[in-house]
């Protein structure tokens, strides 16, 4: 029986994934991810008791991956130099998949306090490793320049998503240019 309420809540999750990345949080309702799952409404809000509920989950399973990914990119760098072109590639990469884009859709939504810690909880410990090469690079406020640098991936973010004129390599590299340029000072 355990078995099969995992599976169901898993459906719901992925359910939600779509919904998000389809529509952003207005497009996430019960009645959608009653439709999209075909439980019952009523079932629905035996798994969750709010659509705020479905986001802290989808934050909680989604974003150890997602961060997880930039993580092993960045490790895999050498240089201070190089761990910044991967913080910022890995994120833009990330925007076709659905896990991304419902990451960011939630990011971008009118949450619950408990929902937003938890994004602001898994965003901090990128925020560290990046803190880290920037330090090694010598800026002074590594934390101020995390937080600009993060600007500017949010931005090219914002600027694939919307399927701008520019493919989305030119984005990224763009971006990298900067982020780069602008970390050495």
């Amino acid at each position: 029986m355990a078995e099969h309420r995992s599976m169901q809540r898993g459906a719901l999750l992925d359910a939600a994934r779509s919904l998000l990345s389809e529509g952003g949080t207005e497009a996430l309702t019960f009645p959608a991810l009653a439709e999209r799952t075909g439980l019952a409404r009523s079932s629905v809000y035996e798994y969750f008791r709010s659509r705020a509920a479905v986001v802290e989950e989808l934050c909680a399973v989604d974003f150890p991956v997602w961060a997880a990914e930039i993580e092993a990119a960045m490790e895999a760098a050498q240089t201070p130099e190089a761990k910044i072109e991967a913080y910022v590639r890995s994120q833009l990469g990330l925007v076709g998949d659905r896990r991304h884009r419902a990451v960011v859709a939630i990011s971008a939504s009118e949450l619950d306090a408990g929902a937003r810690e938890k994004i602001r909880a898994a965003h901090g410990g990128l925020v560290a490793m990046i803190v880290e090469a920037l330090a090694a690079l010598g800026q002074n406020e590594p934390r101020l320049a995390a937080m600009l640098l993060q600007g500017v991936v949010d931005a090219a973010v914002r600027r694939i998503e919307l399927g701008a004129a520019e493919d989305p390599v030119v984005v990224t590299d763009a971006a990298v240019a900067m982020a780069l340029r602008g970390v050495r000072g």
